[in-house]
């Protein structure tokens, strides 16, 4: 069967969300990192949005140094537990499409589409989908890659920045990696590209002039995975390890909704469709976050938790409707409506009986 394997990497992810929550940022060069004015001169740029990068500014690059390129350089904190928060709002949207999922960090991870998809057509369909559903609900962009396998979904998701969607096929593939700088393969850093120049490799396609038992000679492991990749072999698997954290569901309304008695069949509707999920997958959860967002702002939350597991439509209702209640200005109209459970657990009978008795 074919591999169809999707990366996705945020564009320049803590400084977007910087922006988007500063409006008055937009445009402007900004980078996530200490102001070394309030600083002593110390801190080091995170995150540089691509304003900042045309000055030359980058990750890792001293505050000092961003500064004296760019005097007019906005100073954002970092808000590292926030990011982290966004961050598991992009998972589960990945989660939405497929269950194999590798993060590679908060900003990045691989998705593997093969179970759903039949052709490369279809899988391009599902990174445009992410990329839509991503910006609809957190007013973020992303750059996709779509081929079948790693290395070429990770290449490919670098090659059109920011919010680009790129794909390689296996036919495509030897041409695309023959003309590669040599240093946009992965492993390719400042001590070792000197070391490639000096052998003569500008590109991909010089590689193959050693075989394959000089590389490995030479670089040892480092090397056989050079040369194997340049010729698009890659057969690492998506490792996904994370088993699933809630289950959830959502609607959109276009015009807003205004209408309470529409709110409440919304909600009834929402935790009927979760329950019949949780008892097709014998899931109880006892976290039940509801989700809105109003015209042209960002989405909210608000959760509660149970004394106790559950899998009921009833019970889930009679908590989102609390919490609409309390947090929701339907005046405001409702863009998109969402309800999930969390913290799930596969529950045996003689648990459920002690939940029960402990509710006595």
């Amino acid at each position: 069967m074919d591999r169809y394997i999707i990366h996705v990497d945020m564009d320049a992810f803590f400084a977007s969300i910087e922006m988007r929550d500063h409006p008055q940022w937009k445009n402007k060069p900004l980078v996530v990192s200490p102001d070394p004015r309030k600083n002593f001169g110390h801190g080091v740029v995170t995150t540089a949005n691509y304003e900042a990068r045309k000055y030359g500014i980058h990750s890792a690059m001293s505050a000092k140094e961003a500064l004296r390129r760019c005097p007019q350089l906005i100073f954002c904190p970092v808000r590292k537990n926030y990011y982290r928060e966004i961050s598991k709002q992009i998972q589960e949207i990945f989660h939405s499409f497929t269950p194999y999922i590798e993060p590679i960090a908060l900003d990045e991870a691989y998705l593997d589409v093969s179970h759903r998809c039949q052709t490369i057509t279809e899988a391009i369909q599902v990174a445009r989908m992410i990329q839509y559903k991503i910006w609809e609900e957190l007013q973020l962009t992303c750059s996709a890659g779509v081929s079948y396998n790693k290395t070429l979904a990770k290449l490919a998701s670098d090659y059109q920045k920011p919010c680009g969607l790129t794909y390689i096929t296996k036919e495509q593939a030897p041409q695309f990696l023959a003309q590669l700088p040599i240093e946009k393969f992965k492993g390719i850093g400042k001590k070792t590209l000197p070391k490639m120049k000096a052998l003569g490799i500008h590109y991909g396609r010089d590689v193959l002039r050693y075989s394959e038992q000089e590389w490995i000679q030479n670089f040892g492991k480092f090397g056989y995975d050079l040369y194997q990749r340049v010729q698009g072999i890659d057969e690492r698997p998506v490792e996904y390890k994370r088993k699933k954290q809630s289950i959830g569901t959502e609607r959109t309304f276009h015009p807003p909704l205004l209408d309470e008695g529409m709110l409440q069949q919304t909600l009834r509707q929402l935790t009927e469709r979760i329950a019949i999920e949780l008892k097709e997958k014998e899931y109880y959860g006892n976290v039940l976050t509801l989700k809105w967002r109003y015209p042209n702002k960002n989405a909210q939350t608000r959760q509660i938790q149970f004394p106790h597991r559950t899998q009921e439509a009833q019970e889930m209702e009679r908590v989102a409707l609390q919490l609409a209640e309390e947090y929701l200005h339907l005046e405001e109209g409702i863009q998109l409506l969402g309800i999930s459970i969390g913290k799930l657990q596969v529950q045996s009978e003689e648990q459920l009986q002690l939940d029960l008795f402990g509710r006595r």
